[in-house]
């Protein structure tokens, strides 16, 4: 899986519509194979993403879960604390 596509399930707050297309540009990219698409391409690879967009959004408005929605500054910390044992401060 891309590593650059983040969980955006079960946060508070809630994602936004940012963080929702950002992945969707990652995730047709990967499978493209495009970083930028060809004039060509363009319309095909912006409609994919718009796609993916609007099925990521409704899937995540119809998971649900018992468990406590996670804090985005600790899972932050979390995520800068693993990268400084990784690659180093």
């Amino acid at each position: 899986m891309c590593r650059n596509i983040k969980t955006l399930f079960n946060f508070e707050p809630p994602a936004t519509d940012e963080e929702v297309r950002a992945s969707a540009l990652q995730f047709v990219r990967k499978l493209s194979g495009f970083n930028k698409p060809s004039q060509a391409n363009e319309a095909a690879f912006n409609q994919a993403v718009d796609d993916v967009a609007a099925v990521a959004r409704e899937l995540l408005a119809s998971l649900v879960t018992n468990a406590p929605a996670k804090s985005r500054e600790e899972e932050a910390a979390k995520a800068r604390a693993r990268a400084a044992a990784r690659f180093g401060t």
